[in-house]
């Protein structure tokens, strides 16, 4: 996948093939929205989404990923770059691939959830949820702590 704007030495790819889990686990599982997952999960959950990698040459420095219908909707979710290679316009181009990638075109409904980076996403028309009295949601914070082995198990 070719993006304008990434400095030099750095690409955006879709290949699952080049996904460090390490990498991603290693943030993630520090994160403030993912504290504690167990890899298990996190290689669940890129076999069930459309992940987005960032790298500089094969090693890999930021992540996201998209849950979707590929028609009406799609969720971005984990989305990050480790904090060495901030400041590049990284996230900005990693965002822009994602909401220009062909297979996420026409959907009726982009949403997400961030703590910080509201700027960010405002640039590509995200914007606060104009009927939140509409939106619900079940949240089992810190449930990734608190998970057994077992639990943890990768499945299907």
């Amino acid at each position: 996948m070719s993006v304008a704007h990434l400095p030099e030495g750095y690409v955006i790819s879709t290949n699952p093939a080049l996904l460090d889990i390490e990498v991603i686990h290693d943030f993630i599982a520090q994160s403030y929205w993912a504290k504690g997952m167990p890899k298990a999960l996190v290689e669940k959950m890129i076999r069930h989404a459309l992940c987005f990698g960032v790298y500089q040459g094969m090693r890999q420095v930021g992540f996201a990923r998209i849950i979707s219908d590929f028609t009406t909707f799609a969720y971005l979710a984990d989305v990050f770059i480790l904090p060495q290679h901030r400041g590049k316009g990284l996230s900005k181009a990693l965002v822009k691939a994602i909401v220009e990638h062909p297979d996420l075109q026409g959907l009726r409904r982009w949403m997400l959830v961030t703590v910080d980076a509201h700027g960010l996403y405002e640039q590509f028309g995200f914007k606060p949820v104009e009927h939140p009295e509409r939106h619900m949601e079940i949240h089992h914070a810190g449930m990734y702590e608190r998970m057994s082995p077992l639990e943890a198990a990768p499945g299907t």
